[in-house]
């Protein structure tokens, strides 16, 4: 009898253990709160949370275009209790454009899954008189001096999609980086500067409030919250499409039972109605995939974006 109560005993006292181990999950987000990567990254963790049967909090380590948050979980526990969510920059831009990253995306992180897509729309004053980007391109050859076109910093998402353009084009613009997205949108508000190619998802509510005029989507297809905005292919523009996707991915070393179960969780909680609901309500796309299939994206998107950096002798500040 004392045998089996001690056994009894011992097991519970295992089960207890086990499920005191399955503590929080830190999702790591690159950027402050309130931005795009941080509001979808809050939609996801607190239905991830259900699917993991765990809390998620999600943890905001901002700075140096994603590399700081980059360099943090490539050295966290490969245990799958600490992810990033990343944007495209960190994993498949910086490592053309910083020549000492502290992290090798295709040696330091295993891919578990995309999360969203996030198209990139041409936006200007509502006051510019262009009718669309193809007009936006000919009033531009026609005027005195090179159109001032805002970026939210050297070698981000807005500037590789402005250099694409200009080649595509042949526009009469020039490059105003600025530090951060916020402050470049304010400008085009203001009329300080003509232009910005931004993330449908911070661009949409100024947009739909008529603070800004849309003129072309960098995207092979037109965006489902702006059904009348034209692509650039369709104006003629060919070769400009720029989507700043988010991921998630985990410490290289993490097992591939952990990352199999994390990439179940993260596809069954995006395709929960509620969820894709509250992500498109703002612009952005959910697209779970395989771990594979974000792995073959990182290194596709990777080339693309350093044949750009390199031809146009693009450098950091």
């Amino acid at each position: 009898m004392f045998k089996k109560m001690l056994s009894a005993g011992l097991l519970s006292l295992a089960v207890l253990g086990a499920a005191q181990a399955e503590g929080p999950v830190r999702l790591i987000i690159a950027f402050p709160p309130g931005g795009p990567v941080d509001l979808v990254g809050r939609v996801l963790a607190e239905q991830l949370g259900r699917e993991l049967k765990q809390q998620v909090i999600v943890e905001n380590k901002a700075g140096a275009n994603g590399n700081i948050a980059a360099a943090y979980v490539a050295k966290a526990p490969a245990d799958g209790s600490v992810l990033f969510l990343t944007s495209v920059g960190a994993v498949a831009i910086s490592p053309a454009l910083y020549k000492d990253l502290p992290y090798d995306p295709a040696r330091d992180f295993a891919p578990v899954s995309k999360v969203v897509n996030n198209a990139t729309v041409f936006v200007v004053n509502p006051s510019n008189p262009a009718a669309d980007a193809a007009d936006f391109v000919k009033k531009s050859r026609a005027a005195a001096q090179s159109v001032a076109i805002g970026s939210s910093g050297i070698g981000s998402i807005p500037h590789l999609t402005l250099e694409m353009f200009a080649d595509a084009s042949k526009a009469n613009v020039m490059h105003v980086p600025y530090k951060g997205a916020a402050p470049v949108i304010n400008d085009v508000m203001g009329n300080q500067v003509s232009g910005f190619f931004g993330d449908v998802p911070g661009l949409i509510g100024h947009i739909q409030g008529g603070k800004l005029k849309a003129l072309g989507i960098a995207a092979p297809v037109r965006h489902p919250l702006l059904p009348e905005v034209k692509t650039l292919a369709e104006q003629g523009i060919a070769g400009v499409e720029s989507n700043n996707w988010y991921g998630i991915v985990a410490p290289a070393a993490t097992p591939p039972a952990t990352i199999a179960k994390l990439n179940q969780a993260v596809r069954a909680a995006l395709e929960t109605e509620s969820v894709r609901a509250r992500l498109e309500k703002f612009g952005a796309q959910a697209a779970p995939g395989s771990p594979q299939e974000l792995a073959a994206l990182i290194a596709s998107d990777r080339q693309k974006w350093t044949a750009l950096i390199q031809r146009k002798n693009i450098r950091p500040e």
